[in-house]
């Protein structure tokens, strides 16, 4: 488990993040100098000079302030554009980690945690280039120049300047530490126990009402959000007395230098500068502030960092399959004229932390073939179906074309396998984009000619077309209607292999050998047909090879 894995994914390249962080140091720079030069052009103008004289103050002003304005507006451009961008890779690479771990490396994981790590706490690490990262590089770029700067017309000031910014320093993060420091810990956890009440909540909602549990889920949820609201007063009441810290190092270190100093003043350097170097303090601070918000971002950050790689970065169990480096991903099975398109030789297969469900299974299958797999419940038949698509690893020989699936990326075999689930899963929007997931440039006659296929057409055309909504998790939809669905997934993907996972399960046996002739009748003839099943085969449909687990 590697939390510098995570937070590297989440960081965006040095000439990403190179503009956005000069532009900062420009804007903050700008505001430390606007005040600095305010200061000077008031108190020069007191004497009077010649107007002259003050020209390159009064240009200087208004340049300053406009520049802190623009340099602040294009920095938030560009270091949000490197962020987001970042962003969108790290999510894509998350759910890269997270699918071969689902068959068995996350089960001891709730709902709402994995969503809430997959959702808030990748959102979250947008906040170590943003928040922690730059914060830090632009407030103590600003603060070491202003302190040199400062140096060369006043030591002692530039001293008691950086005194009082370390004391500040160290107090701060120790007060910050100790009253938010838990509480940054407690975030997420406290994010996650809230989703996951509510997934329970919605999702079984039937359920909690026939038994009667609606009040107690209700009281699960009103606990769960007072904990999440205590966990940010928390830091809210952190983030407060930081700021009064940082007013009060400001007032400090103002005084202290204007008693230090007012002696000199006149002489050792004239009364403008004198008064620059008293007000500078208020924005040093300002701007030093930064380094107090960075370190509490940057342990919430970590918090989520961690949580991601313990869902994303944690040890394989040996039966979850990884694709070695070496693996060519571009190289993907294909039919070879004399060989099988599917060919399993003493197959053995077994779950994450379990013992082999199938041993010495053997078969080969070709084009136009169809082999049925029955079973028991808990014979191993869906596992098979795992295995195949290569969310398990094996043991023996399984080829696909003549070569040896290992040979393959993981997602070059499920390229060439398509696996129609038990319980397909269908996404809270309209059929049309149901469908299109499965092939993106598909045409709306290519969705309804495949949807007639496997005999859905005049259910589409009384539901209003494709833009009929299947609901949540298919809600909207029959079980053998979600089967049609997912089975015109598969045919507008291609699959030369196609496995049918108990495609009747739950569907009324009045019309369960009607729903599998229809699948079946529905593939293409060219492909190589697994189904899985504990029911009889209806009568007439052609069978190449029966196997029992």
């Amino acid at each position: 488990m590697s939390v510098e894995t995570v937070l590297q994914r989440a960081t965006p390249s040095r000439r990403a993040a190179l503009p956005g962080q000069l532009l900062g140091i420009l804007s903050d720079g700008a505001a430390v100098g606007l005040l600095a030069l305010s200061l000077w052009l008031i108190t020069r103008s007191g004497a009077q000079p010649p107007i002259l004289h003050l020209t390159f103050a009064i240009v200087g002003v208004r340049a300053l302030a406009i520049g802190r304005a623009a340099f602040r507006y294009v920095e938030r451009l560009s270091s949000h554009d490197a962020a987001l961008h970042q962003l969108a890779q790290l999510r894509a690479s998350t759910f890269t980690a997270l699918v071969p771990r689902v068959p068995g490396a996350i089960e001891s994981s709730r709902r709402g945690e994995v969503l809430a790590t997959f959702v808030d706490d990748v959102d979250q690490l947008q906040d170590h280039p943003l928040r922690v990262r730059q914060p830090l590089i632009v407030s103590i770029t600003v603060t070491v120049l202003t302190i040199a700067i400062i140096a060369i017309a006043s030591p002692v000031a530039a001293a008691i300047l950086t005194a009082v910014l370390l004391v500040a320093l160290i107090v701060g993060a120790t007060l910050s530490k100790r009253i938010a420091g838990r509480s940054d810990r407690e975030l997420a956890d406290a994010r996650s126990a809230l989703t996951d009440a509510l997934l329970d909540r919605f999702g079984s909602a039937s359920v909690l009402a026939a038994f009667g549990a609606l009040d107690t889920q209700r009281a699960r949820i009103e606990a769960a959000e007072a904990r999440l609201a205590r966990v940010q007063l928390t830091r809210t009441r952190a983030a407060g007395l930081t700021g009064a810290l940082v007013a009060l190092g400001a007032g400090v270190a103002s005084v202290s230098i204007l008693l230090a100093i007012a002696p000199g003043a006149g002489t050792s350097f004239s009364v403008p500068v004198f008064a620059a170097i008293v007000v500078v303090p208020a924005a040093v601070f300002d701007v030093f502030a930064q380094v107090f918000a960075a370190l509490t971002a940057r342990r919430t950050v970590e918090t989520s960092a961690r949580r991601v790689a313990k869902l994303t970065e944690g040890e394989l169990p040996r039966e979850i399959p990884v694709d070695d480096p070496a693996i060519d991903a571009t190289k993907v099975p294909a039919a070879v004229a004399g060989a099988p398109l599917v060919e399993v030789t003493d197959l053995s297969v077994a779950h994450p932390g379990g013992r082999a469900v199938i041993s010495g299974l053997s078969f080969a299958l070709g084009p136009a073939e169809l082999l049925v797999i029955t079973g028991d419940s808990g014979s191993g038949k869906s596992t098979l179906a795992l295995a195949l698509s290569r969310f398990l690893d094996y043991g023996g020989s399984y080829r696909l074309g003549g070569v040896e699936a290992r040979e393959f990326s993981g997602a070059a075999v499920r390229g060439f396998v398509g696996l129609c689930e038990q319980q397909p899963h269908l996404f809270n929007t309209d059929l049309r984009q149901n469908l299109k997931f499965a092939k993106e440039d598909a045409t709306d006659e290519e969705l309804l000619a495949v949807l007639e296929r496997v005999g859905l057409g005049e259910w589409v055309r009384e539901r209003g077309g494709l833009d009929a909504l299947v609901g949540e998790r298919g809600a909207l939809v029959s079980g053998g209607q979600m089967q049609r669905i997912s089975l015109a997934r598969v045919i507008l993907a291609d699959f030369p292999v196609v496995i049918l996972d108990e495609p009747t399960a739950g569907v009324d046996q009045l019309v369960a050998d009607r729903l599998l002739r229809d699948l079946l009748g529905a593939i293409p003839e060219d492909r190589a047909v697994i189904l899985i099943t504990h029911t009889a085969v209806p009568e007439g449909v052609p069978i190449s090879a029966r196997i029992a687990l």
